[in-house]
Protein backbone atom coordinates (compact mmCIF):
# COMPACT_ATOMS: atom_id res chain seq x y z
CA UNK A 1 0.00 0.00 0.00
CA UNK A 2 1.74 3.34 -0.73
CA UNK A 3 1.06 6.57 -0.91
CA UNK A 4 0.36 8.23 -4.90
CA UNK A 5 2.04 11.80 -4.20
CA UNK A 6 2.83 12.77 -7.45
CA UNK A 7 0.91 15.38 -9.95
CA UNK A 8 -0.58 12.96 -12.17
CA UNK A 9 -2.94 11.85 -9.07
CA UNK A 10 -6.62 11.53 -9.44
CA UNK A 11 -9.38 13.27 -6.78
CA UNK A 12 -8.81 10.50 -4.42
CA UNK A 13 -5.43 10.32 -4.26
CA UNK A 14 -4.24 11.71 -0.64
CA UNK A 15 -2.55 15.22 -1.02
CA UNK A 16 1.07 14.77 0.54
CA UNK A 17 1.74 18.21 1.69
CA UNK A 18 0.24 20.63 4.25
CA UNK A 19 -1.95 23.76 3.70
CA UNK A 20 0.15 26.23 5.46
CA UNK A 21 -2.10 29.58 4.60
CA UNK A 22 -4.17 29.30 8.56
CA UNK A 23 -0.31 29.19 9.99
CA UNK A 24 1.25 32.19 8.44
CA UNK A 25 -2.03 34.14 8.91
CA UNK A 26 -1.72 33.56 12.62
CA UNK A 27 2.10 34.22 12.22
CA UNK A 28 1.27 37.48 10.67
CA UNK A 29 -1.16 38.40 13.48
CA UNK A 30 1.17 37.90 15.87
CA UNK A 31 3.86 39.42 14.34
CA UNK A 32 1.78 42.51 13.82
CA UNK A 33 0.65 42.37 17.80
CA UNK A 34 4.33 42.66 18.77
CA UNK A 35 5.22 45.50 16.41
CA UNK A 36 2.83 47.64 18.29
CA UNK A 37 2.60 46.69 22.13
CA UNK A 38 7.03 46.31 22.24
CA UNK A 39 7.49 50.10 21.58
CA UNK A 40 4.88 50.77 24.75
CA UNK A 41 6.83 48.47 26.83
CA UNK A 42 10.23 50.03 26.75
CA UNK A 43 9.01 53.63 26.76
CA UNK A 44 10.37 55.15 29.49
CA UNK A 45 10.32 58.56 31.22
CA UNK A 46 14.07 59.63 32.34
CA UNK A 47 13.62 61.24 35.76
CA UNK A 48 16.90 62.67 37.77
CA UNK A 49 15.53 61.40 41.13
CA UNK A 50 17.09 62.98 44.09
CA UNK A 51 19.99 60.91 45.44
CA UNK A 52 19.59 59.30 49.28
CA UNK A 53 22.10 61.28 51.80
CA UNK A 54 22.42 60.61 55.13
CA UNK A 55 22.87 64.48 56.41
CA UNK A 56 20.00 65.97 57.86
CA UNK A 57 17.91 68.42 56.14
CA UNK A 58 18.29 71.87 56.21
CA UNK A 59 17.13 74.20 59.44
CA UNK A 60 13.93 75.83 58.77
CA UNK A 61 14.04 79.14 57.72
CA UNK A 62 12.58 81.67 60.10
CA UNK A 63 12.71 85.11 57.72
CA UNK A 64 10.72 85.10 54.53
CA UNK A 65 12.87 84.95 51.39
CA UNK A 66 12.97 87.95 48.95
CA UNK A 67 11.09 87.68 46.15
CA UNK A 68 11.53 89.50 42.79
CA UNK A 69 8.40 89.84 40.06
CA UNK A 70 9.35 89.96 36.51
CA UNK A 71 6.83 90.47 34.08
CA UNK A 72 6.28 90.54 30.43
CA UNK A 73 3.43 92.47 28.76
CA UNK A 74 1.72 91.65 25.43
CA UNK A 75 3.58 95.06 23.84
CA UNK A 76 7.20 93.14 25.14
CA UNK A 77 8.11 95.38 28.20
CA UNK A 78 9.51 93.97 30.90
CA UNK A 79 8.96 95.02 34.42
CA UNK A 80 11.34 94.21 37.18
CA UNK A 81 8.75 94.78 40.86
CA UNK A 82 6.72 96.88 38.96
CA UNK A 83 9.39 99.25 37.59
CA UNK A 84 9.37 99.00 33.39
CA UNK A 85 12.90 98.24 32.34
CA UNK A 86 14.66 96.73 29.16
CA UNK A 87 16.92 93.43 28.62
CA UNK A 88 19.51 94.86 29.59
CA UNK A 89 19.13 96.19 32.81
CA UNK A 90 16.64 92.83 33.60
CA UNK A 91 20.46 90.48 32.80
CA UNK A 92 22.13 93.13 35.38
CA UNK A 93 19.31 92.52 38.02
CA UNK A 94 19.80 88.86 37.15
CA UNK A 95 23.03 88.98 37.81
CA UNK A 96 23.17 90.72 40.76
CA UNK A 97 20.57 88.19 42.67
CA UNK A 98 22.41 85.14 41.56
CA UNK A 99 25.31 86.56 43.02
CA UNK A 100 23.71 86.66 46.28
CA UNK A 101 24.69 83.76 48.93
CA UNK A 102 21.04 83.30 49.49
CA UNK A 103 19.49 84.08 46.11
CA UNK A 104 16.02 85.59 46.00
CA UNK A 105 13.33 83.72 43.87
CA UNK A 106 12.31 85.32 40.98
CA UNK A 107 8.56 84.99 39.69
CA UNK A 108 7.91 85.28 36.29
CA UNK A 109 4.37 86.22 35.02
CA UNK A 110 3.96 86.85 30.91
CA UNK A 111 0.96 87.84 30.10
CA UNK A 112 -1.36 85.69 27.88
CA UNK A 113 -0.98 87.68 24.83
CA UNK A 114 3.06 88.57 25.28
CA UNK A 115 4.99 87.15 22.57
CA UNK A 116 7.16 83.58 23.47
CA UNK A 117 10.62 85.39 22.29
CA UNK A 118 10.64 87.99 24.69
CA UNK A 119 9.76 85.54 27.23
CA UNK A 120 12.54 83.26 25.82
CA UNK A 121 15.05 86.08 26.29
CA UNK A 122 14.39 86.87 29.59
CA UNK A 123 14.83 83.47 30.65
CA UNK A 124 18.16 82.88 28.95
CA UNK A 125 19.48 86.16 30.35
CA UNK A 126 18.38 84.63 33.75
CA UNK A 127 19.93 81.57 33.10
CA UNK A 128 23.46 82.31 31.75
CA UNK A 129 24.31 84.55 34.76
CA UNK A 130 23.45 81.65 37.48
CA UNK A 131 20.01 82.21 38.65
CA UNK A 132 18.51 78.22 40.08
CA UNK A 133 15.51 79.84 41.93
CA UNK A 134 13.32 80.91 39.06
CA UNK A 135 9.29 79.74 38.46
CA UNK A 136 6.20 80.78 36.81
CA UNK A 137 3.45 81.97 38.30
CA UNK A 138 -0.23 83.00 37.63
CA UNK A 139 -0.46 79.86 35.21
CA UNK A 140 -3.76 78.60 36.87
CA UNK A 141 -5.58 81.95 34.93
CA UNK A 142 -4.90 80.31 31.97
CA UNK A 143 -6.17 76.66 32.94
CA UNK A 144 -9.51 75.15 31.04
Amino acid sequence: MAMSVGEGGGDDAPMGEMNTTPLIDVMLVLLIMFIITIPIQTHAVKLDMPQQTNQPPPPEQTEKPVIHRVEVDFLGQIYWDGQPIDLATATEYFRQAANQPNQPEIHIRPDAMAKYEIVDEVLAAAQTVGVTKMGFVGNEAYAE
